[in-house]
């Protein structure tokens, strides 16, 4: 199996009839690289930049494209000429009921927002409790767990409510989960801070509903004014960030990551209802 990695210089490379399967690459650049029958078939991509990618011509049968980031910006992603964002938008929109509420601009349509999003959590909360042992700490595809997901929800809104919100110095559980794509540290400057050995799941539950109950009761007490206020970005602290936008990410990485959640635990019963 062959591995590519950052040391290695693939600038003006070329592959000509060559058997790269099962090949990995890791923190490799194929920025304006050229591919030409070429298959890619069961590939999996993570973590990958596809700025300004364009595909002609290609075969696309069963493939999965799953970007938290699809709706950033005025940018696009076009298939066969059409824009498909605002109809993936909303048919999500219908799979989850209250996500559309998450761009609420007031108060009162954040408390609404936030309510939603923590009802569809119960809910699914509820549904793993009902699954058979073990089923939270399953991953699927090499995919976070549930627990780990909910650890991960836990370091979120530290970040963004108690890091750049509130500018805490450090307003970290032990039990939250930090990405774990080595980028983006400078929000959590000393990760001893997380646990070293992975916590219970009652911990792990415990945690998420005092952070949810701290965005709730912030909400329940945030003015228009101060929702215009600027902090600095806890990733890039050299920009700033409206506390509404901090409070954005809050429901997003939310709803993302109950998205996740649902699909995990959807592959998990159909696995075990087909034995």
């Amino acid at each position: 199996m062959a591995g590519f990695t950052s040391s290695d210089d693939l600038r003006g490379a070329t592959f000509h009839e060559v058997d790269l399967h099962g090949a990995q690459f890791a923190d490799v650049s194929l920025q304006d690289a050229t591919f030409r029958e070429v298959s890619f078939r069961g590939a999996r991509v993570a973590g990958a930049d596809l700025s300004g990618a364009v595909l002609r011509g290609v075969d696309v049968p069963d493939v999965e494209i799953d970007s938290p980031w699809l709706f950033d910006g005025d940018h696009c992603l076009r298939v066969n000429g059409v824009d498909v964002r605002a109809f993936v938008d909303a048919e999500l929109n219908k799979r989850f009921p209250g996500r559309e509420l998450r761009a609420a601009d007031t108060p009162e349509g954040l408390q609404a927002a936030w309510e939603a999003v923590q009802r569809a959590w119960a809910a699914v909360i509820e549904r793993a409790a009902t699954m058979p042992a073990g089923t939270v700490d399953a991953s699927v595809a090499g995919e976070w767990s549930f627990t780990q997901t909910l650890r991960h929800l836990v370091m979120a809104t530290d970040v963004w409510l108690g890091r750049a919100i509130l500018r805490k110095d450090n307003p970290y559980h032990p039990a939250g989960q930090p990405n774990d794509d080595g980028g983006e540290t400078a929000a959590y400057d000393d990760p001893s801070v997380f646990s070293a050995a992975a916590p219970s799941y009652e911990e792990v539950l415990d945690a998420r509903s005092g952070r949810a109950a701290m965005v709730g009761d912030y909400l329940a007490a945030v003015t228009p004014e101060v929702l215009a206020e600027q902090r600095p970005n806890p990733h890039d602290p050299r920009r700033t960030e409206t506390v509404l936008h901090c409070l954005h990410t809050i429901l997003d990485e939310h709803w993302e990551h109950y998205r996740y959640a649902v699909r995990d635990l959807d592959a998990i019963s159909a696995g075990r209802a087909s034995g």
